[in-house]
């Protein structure tokens, strides 16, 4: 679960990350980065997720809704086996993410802290 999120901070399992994050069904990856700093590429996810068995992805853009997510991008997720992408600024996306881990799916995220 999501405990906290606020600009720049969040707390996952009782633990403070300072950078962006991927937090995947097996735990955290702390420090994501993109090759586009504010877009989302399937690629900057490649290597990090096992896409395949996700009941959802939920992306958040960031505070302000900064990071922008293609429909290309989306649409690749769901080609590529996830069954749900939900793209929200990051305060939504934790609740998003909290909710769907209470309903018990196999879910990750794909979180932006600033901007």
């Amino acid at each position: 679960m999501i405990e906290g999120y606020s600009f720049g901070r969040i707390v996952i399992g009782g633990r403070e990350y300072r950078s962006d994050v991927i937090v995947t069904p097996d735990g955290v990856l702390p420090n994501w980065r993109r090759r586009e700093g504010h877009r989302l590429r399937v690629e900057d996810l490649e290597g990090l997720l096992d896409l395949s068995g996700l009941d959802a992805l939920v992306i958040g853009t960031g505070y302000y809704g900064v990071m922008r997510v293609p429909e290309e991008a989306v649409e690749e997720l769901r080609r590529r086996g996830v069954k749900e992408v939900i793209v929200r600024p990051t305060r939504e996306a934790c609740e998003a993410f909290n909710e769907l881990l209470r309903r018990g799916l196999r879910v990750a995220a794909a979180l932006h802290l600033t901007c």
